[in-house]
């Protein structure tokens, strides 16, 4: 890790006290705006991180990491942050976890905040709406190691552990098929992240090998929220009866068990007439009737994978940066809800 800049180094460099630096980076008003802002430009540029803890200056550690996920409100980030914490743990390391809330300003805010508090290492899942990974370039600048888990920029050089999410969408469309389904829709979230978009090419791809001919009115993006699930289900019971789909591949539990109900509830059987895969293996596919088939998408696993391969890195034991993508083994969990030929 490089030599850490302090308020020393930032009031030499623009020639004023370091009581002046001191009180601008607390935001105290007695400090003029227009100083404040040279003393904020140039900490960015350097990379000054604010020291809260002097003993942490002087080990130049804080056995903290830093977890920033995209919500808390999933039964799948549930599952990673109890396989991050059993490994954080049984290390000796502590974690702050940030949640986004799906929205790219707050993810900016979180990143800055985590590296500010001197973690010693990130593990992230993006936003939705995440287009860049800019404000992870100040820990790349420290050479400080950041873990990339689900989704993820396929383009970018840091470590990802994922699954075959590409796999899981083929497998699913293609277990409808092979269950005599000709009309298989999809209820999706947002293409521009990884996971939607690569379960989507595999759904497209078990099409054109099925010989399926591709209709664009069965793809739903959504923003996989309850409202949107009811949302679904009432377009497809607005459906014409030869239009509507007879199989749905639905990328998320939690959705796919209130379409099922909705439908359900306006006299459409399951899976006699809509037969239905989820994702994710949450709770709920074991509890919705009938119960629902699903990919299994270990969470747990993928969050000590992420863990114990950041924690071997910091200890010296690998280094991530020759390592690009770790896939997490995932399977398709055939249940009552897509079964018309048992």
């Amino acid at each position: 890790m490089g030599k850490e800049v302090t308020i020393y180094d930032l009031a030499d460099r623009l020639n004023i006290s370091i009581a002046t630096v001191s009180r601008a980076l607390n935001d105290d008003p007695v400090v003029s705006k227009k100083t404040k802002k040279k003393i904020f430009d140039l900490a960015k540029e350097l990379g000054y991180r604010h020291n809260r803890f002097a003993s942490n200056l002087r080990r130049q550690t804080t056995h903290t990491i830093g977890v920033l996920v995209h919500e808390l409100n999933s039964n799948f980030i549930t599952s990673v942050l109890a396989g991050i914490e059993s490994v954080t743990t049984e290390a000796g390391y502590d974690i702050i976890i940030t949640h986004s809330s799906e929205r790219f300003d707050k993810e900016q805010a979180n990143a800055s905040n985590l590296f500010h508090k001197r973690v010693d290492g990130l593990i992230a899942s993006l936003s939705f709406d995440t287009n860049h990974l800019d404000h992870f370039k100040p820990f790349d600048d420290k050479n400080i190691p950041v873990v990339f888990f689900d989704r993820v920029e396929e383009n970018s050089d840091s470590i990802k552990v994922v699954i075959d999410n590409y796999k899981c969408g083929y497998q699913a469309t293609r277990h409808l098929f092979e269950q005599g389904c000709k009309r298989v829709g999809l209820i999706t979230a947002s293409l521009q992240r990884n996971v939607y978009a690569r379960r989507h090419r595999g759904y497209v791809d078990a099409h054109y090998d099925a010989k399926v001919p591709l209709d664009d009115r069965l793809i739903m993006i959504k923003d996989l929220s309850e409202e949107s699930a009811v949302e679904a289900a009432l377009e497809i019971l607005d459906m014409d009866e030869q239009e509507r789909p007879d199989g749905l591949f639905i990328t998320n539990d939690f959705v796919a068990a209130v379409c099922m109900q909705k439908l359900k509830e306006h006299g459409i059987r399951i899976p006699q007439d809509i037969a239905v895969v989820g994702f994710n293996n949450d709770v709920i596919s074991r509890v919705v009737e009938p119960h629902l088939s699903t990919i299994d998408y270990p969470g747990r696993d993928m969050g000590e994978i992420a863990a114990r391969n950041l924690i071997n890195h910091l200890k010296g034991l690998a280094d991530i940066r020759q390592t690009s993508t770790i896939i997490v083994r995932s399977e398709l969990l055939i249940r009552q809800s897509s079964l018309r030929h048992p």
